[in-house]
C-alpha cells in the first residue's frame, strides 16, 4: 500500500462503488459498510472535530490497600487523602465530596503528608507510553488545597518504582526521603523545594516497606522491611546506618510498620505479631509486647492522647493500647473487608482503617468502652450514610449501566458483583458468585441482570433482591459479552469458544430458553450490538471480523443490503463504520478494549490499553479522529459505559481495580 490514490490513506481505503471503507489491523483487512445516506458525501479527507463536551473526573471508587501501606491520612480540611490507580483522592466524608490530584501518569505507590498538613508527596511506578517510550518513576510534591504541582523529583534517578516517601517532621519539613524499588533499594534524601538530591545510600537487597524521619530529630531516619530495621544518621551530607538489634528476641521475617511516641520512642510492628519499643536514639529494644496480634501487625498509629492503636493482618483486630502498653480494648474487622493494612487518626475519637481488600472503614473507640464484639462492630465502624467505602480487589472487566436509573454494576476476577448508586457512590448491594466474572448486562426492564464468568457459566440475578434467578453453562470458555435485545425478547451470550448462544426470554428476563447458537466466527467473540428493532445483532471477534446475525434463526446475515442501513441500539463494537476513527495509526487490534456511544448518539467514549479514556464525536468515521484524552487509570482501561441519561461516563481499570465516574460537561 505504498501508492495512495484518492480515497486512500496509509491504512484506510474508501470504495465509493461498494459503499465501504476498508481499514487494516495488523495487516488484516476490516470491511465496513457506509449507510446509504452518508455514502454520497463521504470523504476520507474530511477533518473530524473533537466534541464540544468534555469529561471531568467526579468520583473514584476504590482504594489501593492490597499492597501499599501508610497511605491514608486526615487533612485539616476534614478530607481523607489516599490513592488508587494514578489518582490521589481527597475525600470529604461529611460533605460526600471528592477532589482529585491527577498529576501522575502511572500507578501511585506511596504517599506522605508534610508537617504543614497542606503539602503532599506521592511516588509512582515506572510505566510506558502508547509509543513504547518509558515513563520514569518519580515523586510529585503538590498542594492539597489548590491541587497544583509544586515540584517533581527524581526523573531519571529512580529505577523501578518509588515505594516509600517521607517528609522530615522538624526543621520546617524541608527534606524528603524516598526509597527506590531497585535491587539495592536506594534510600535518597532530597531538599524538595530545590528539587536537589542531598545524599543517597544502599538500603537493602530485601523489600523496604517504610522510610520515615524521626519527628523530633531531623538527622535520624528509619527504614524497615524484610528481615531488617535500620536507624540512619544524616550528618554532613552523608548517611550512615545502624542495624536494629533484636538480641534475645527472635528476628522477625518482616518489620511491617513504625510509629513514634511523644517522648521520642520508636514502636514497630512485625510479621510475628509483636510490638517492639526502641528507646529514643538507640537501636536496641527497650520494651516488647509479644503476640500483640495473631499474625502480622500491619498498621500502627500513635494517638493524640498518648495511647496507641495497632491493626492486625490475619486476626483483623484493631487494638487500643495504654501508654504502659496494656491492652485497653479491641475490635475485629468483619472478614469481608480483609486484614487491616493501615490505621489513621481522624477528628476527635474517629479512626480510619484501610484494609487489604481495598476498603476504608471509619469508626471510633470511646474511652472506657467495654470490649466490642463483632456483631456490634458495624455500629462502631460506620461510614457516612450507614455504609463504607469498598472496592474490587482483583482485575475488573464487567460493567453495565442500568437502563433507567442512576445505577451501574461492576464485576470482576474477585467473584464479586456490586450494584452501585452513581448518586450516593455507595454499593446498593454486593454479592459473591462462584466463578470470576467477566461481563454483565441488564434486561431492558432493569429488574434482571445477566453476569458472564470465565468458566462458561452465566447467571441471572434479581436486581432488587440480588437473588440468583437462574444459572446456565455454554461451553467452558470465558463469556465475554451478555446482552439482552432492546425489546427484551432475546439474550445473546458471546463466548471465547467462537460461538454466540441465543436465548428467548420471558417473564421480564426471569425465564430463558436456549434457541440455538450462531456459528461462523473463526476467533473468540469480543463485542456485540443489537439493532434498534431487535431484528438482528452484530458481533466482533478476536481476528477483527464483523458478522451479522438473525436471532430468530441463529443464521448469519450475508446480504450487505440487509444490514447497511440498520440502526443500532448501542455502539459497543470496536470495529464498524461509526467507530473506526477511534483507531490510531499502526494500532494493534487489541489496543482498544471497549467503546460506548451516548444514548443521544452524539458522543463516543473509548477505553484503551494505555490507561487513557478518549472522548470523540459520533459518528466517528474519519481515520484517526480527534478526541479529548483523559488519564486516571493506570494500566488497561477495560470497559466504559454511559449512564442512561448520558450525564455520566463510567470506566473500569483492569489491574488497578478502580471505577472512575466522569461528569459529561
Amino acid at each position: 500500500m505504498s501508492s495512495f490514490g484518492p480515497g486512500k490513506t496509509k491504512e484506510v481505503i474508501f470504495s465509493m462503488e461498494e459503499g465501504s471503507v476498508k481499514m487494516f489491523l495488523r495487516g488484516r483487512p476490516v470491511l465496513m459498510l457506509i449507510p446509504d445516506e452518508l455514502a454520497p458525501t463521504y470523504s476520507l479527507d474530511t477533518r473530524s472535530e473533537p466534541p464540544s463536551s468534555r469529561l471531568k473526573l467526579h468520583w473514584v471508587y476504590g482504594y489501593r490497600g492490597r499492597d501499599c501501606r501508610a497511605n491514608l491520612y486526615l487533612l485539616p480540611t476534614g478530607e481523607i487523602v489516599y490513592f488508587v490507580a494514578s489518582v490521589a483522592v481527597l475525600y470529604s466524608v461529611e460533605e460526600q465530596r471528592q477532589r482529585h490530584y491527577l498529576g501522575h501518569n502511572d500507578d501511585i505507590k506511596c504517599l506522605a503528608v508534610h508537617p504543614d498538613m497542606v503539602t503532599i508527596a506521592t511516588g509512582q511506578v515506572a510505566g510506558t507510553t502508547k509509543e513504547g517510550k518509558p515513563l520514569p518513576p518519580h515523586v510529585r510534591i503538590w498542594d492539597s488545597v489548590s491541587l497544583s504541582t509544586l515540584h517533581v523529583l527524581g526523573l531519571g534517578v529512580f529505577d523501578r518504582a518509588v515505594c516509600c516517601v517521607g517528609f522530615s517532621k522538624s526543621n520546617g519539613g524541608n527534606l524528603l526521603c524516598a526509597v527506590d524499588e531497585s535491587n539495592d533499594h536506594m534510600l535518597s534524601v532530597w531538599d524538595w523545594a530545590k528539587e536537589a538530591k542531598v545524599v543517597d545510600g544502599k538500603c537493602s537487597n530485601e523489600a523496604v516497606l517504610v522510610a520515615t524521619f524521626h519527628p523530633t530529630d531531623p538527622t535520624l531516619l528509619i527504614t524497615c522491611g524484610k528481615s531488617h530495621i535500620y536507624f540512619w544518621s544524616l550528618e554532613g551530607g552523608s548517611l550512615s546506618k545502624r542495624q536494629g538489634l533484636f538480641e534475645k528476641h527472635e528476628k522477625p521475617k518482616y518489620v511491617l510498620c513504625v510509629t513514634f511516641l511523644e517522648g521520642g520512642d520508636v514502636v514497630t510492628g512485625d510479621s510475628g505479631g509483636n510490638l517492639y519499643v526502641w528507646g529514643k536514639g538507640g537501636n536496641r529494644i527497650t520494651q516488647a509486647v509479644l503476640g500483640a496480634h495473631d499474625g502480622g501487625v500491619f498498621g500502627l498509629c500513635a494517638l493524640r492522647d498518648g495511647t496507641l492503636v495497632s491493626g492486625g493482618g490475619r486476626d483483623r483486630r484493631v487494638v487500643l493500647w495504654g501508654s504502659d502498653y496494656s491492652k485497653l480494648q479491641e475490635v475485629e474487622v468483619p472478614e469481608d473487608f480483609g486484614p487491616v493494612r493501615t490505621v489513621a487518626e481522624g477528628r476527635e475519637d474517629t479512626l480510619y482503617v484501610g484494609t487489604t481488600r481495598n476498603s476504608i472503614l471509619q469508626g471510633s473507640i470511646h474511652t472506657g468502652f467495654s470490649l466490642l464484639i463483632q456483631e456490634d462492630f458495624l455500629s462502631w465502624f460506620v461510614c457516612s450514610n450507614g455504609a463504607w467505602h469498598r472496592g474490587h480487589v482483583e482485575e475488573l472487566w464487567g460493567l453495565a449501566a442500568h437502563p433507567s436509573q442512576a445505577q451501574f454494576v461492576t464485576c470482576g476476577q474477585d467473584k464479586l458483583v456490586h450494584l452501585w448508586s452513581a448518586e450516593s457512590h455507595q454499593p446498593l448491594w454486593s454479592r459473591s458468585i462462584e466463578d470470576p466474572a467477566r461481563s454483565a448486562g441488564f434486561h431492558p426492564s432493569g429488574s434482571v441482570l445477566a453476569v458472564g464468568t470465565v468458566t462458561g457459566r452465566w447467571l441471572l440475578l434479581d436486581t432488587e433482591t440480588h437473588d440468583l434467578v437462574a444459572i446456565h453453562t455454554d461451553g467452558n470458555e470465558q463469556i465475554s459479552v451478555v446482552s439482552f435485545s432492546p425489546d427484551g425478547a432475546y439474550l445473546a451470550v458471546g463466548s471465547h469458544d467462537n460461538l454466540v448462544y441465543v436465548y428467548t426470554v420471558d417473564q421480564g428476563g426471569r425465564k430463558v430458553s436456549r434457541l440455538g447458537k450462531c456459528s461462523g466466527h473463526s476467533s473468540f467473540i469480543t463485542h456485540l450490538d443489537w439493532a434498534h428493532d431487535s431484528s438482528c445483532f452484530v458481533t466482533n471477534s478476536g481476528d477483527y471480523e464483523i458478522l451479522y446475525w438473525d436471532p430468530a434463526t441463529c443464521k448469519q446475515i450475508t446480504s450487505t443490503d440487509a444490514v447497511r442501513n440498520m440502526e443500532w441500539a448501542t455502539a459497543t463494537c470496536v470495529l464498524g463504520f461509526g467507530v473506526f476513527g477511534i483507531w490510531s495509526e499502526g494500532a494493534d487490534g487489541t489496543d482498544i478494549n471497549a467503546v460506548a456511544r451516548s444514548h443521544d448518539g452524539k458522543l463516543l467514549v473509548s477505553a484503551d490499553d494505555f490507561g487513557k479514556v478518549h472522548l470523540f464525536s459520533y459518528p466517528c468515521c474519519q481515520p484517526r479522529a480527534s478526541s479529548h484524552k483523559y488519564g486516571g487509570h493506570s494500566s488497561h482501561v477495560t470497559n466504559v459505559a454511559f449512564l442512561w441519561d448520558d450525564s455520566v461516563v463510567l470506566t473500569t481499570g483492569g489491574k488497578d481495580t478502580s471505577v472512575l465516574q466522569w461528569r459529561v460537561v
